[in-house]
């Protein structure tokens, strides 16, 4: 992890942090840090700073705490996201956090089994932990929002108009004639379907709610690889 993430309830005072568990671990085995060193943390939620080992054993770990860099800035972006296989979640929740998203919805689609809404991996906490991962990779701390919506159709006819409005509209589509636009300046939200892409139904309801089909090429793409070769397409940089 570039990042060791803390919570409030890991401080015992003001800057004076203490914890166990998997972050511990990794202080202790990866980082290898003796008292006097010097860690790279964050607060969930809140600003970025150092922490200084006070305290190390094979129980817990103790840090003097001194925050006051902010995080870097999340994308103007809304991802909507037609639900991936459950052992591409993972990989996928990681890396959109990593990139910077930090307003996700996970939708139904034709081509989603139906089986995937009973995965496990869609627990609060599991998403959660897989957010914290991301954030642990990026040197982030603000945590994504992320929303489950199973039903298709009344999504995108009654929430998805003001959840994208006043924003630029764009839905991944591989036999569309439009080319993935390049460096947005505004706010944007973007649709990408499942494997296999959105049915010509569902883009073209997508269409009637104001979004624009656009393609990254000639090549067929994973969902896990056309998310962050889209992201840097439409915010280079960021």
């Amino acid at each position: 992890m570039n990042l060791i993430l803390l919570q409030a309830d890991d401080f015992i005072a003001p800057g004076h942090a203490r914890f166990s568990g998997r972050r511990h671990q990794h202080i202790l085995q990866v980082h290898r840090a003796n008292p006097g060193d010097s860690l790279r943390v964050g607060l969930l939620n809140g600003e970025i700073g150092s922490g200084e080992v006070i305290a190390l054993d094979g129980n817990a770990v103790e840090l003097k705490v001194e925050l006051g860099q902010l995080p870097p800035a999340a994308l103007p972006l809304t991802l909507i996201l037609a639900l991936p296989r459950p052992k591409m979640l993972n990989r996928i929740i990681q890396h959109a956090t990593a990139l910077g998203v930090k307003k996700l919805y996970l939708v139904n689609a034709y081509r989603v089994e139906k089986s995937y809404w009973q995965t496990p991996w869609l627990d609060e906490e599991k998403l959660r932990e897989q957010c914290l991962l991301g954030l642990e990779q990026a040197v982030d701390t603000q945590i994504p929002q992320i929303e489950l919506r199973k039903r298709f159709k009344p999504f995108v006819e009654d929430e998805l108009p003001a959840i994208a409005a006043d924003s630029l509209k764009l839905v991944a589509h591989p036999v569309t004639g439009t080319p993935c636009p390049v460096d947005i300046a505004g706010s944007t939200t973007l649709a990408i379907g499942p494997e296999g892409g959105f049915i010509p139904y569902e883009v073209a309801k997508l269409q009637e709610t104001g979004f624009d089909p656009v393609h990254l090429g000639p090549r067929i793409l994973r969902v896990e690889t056309a998310l962050p070769v889209l992201l840097g397409r439409l915010f280079p940089g960021r």
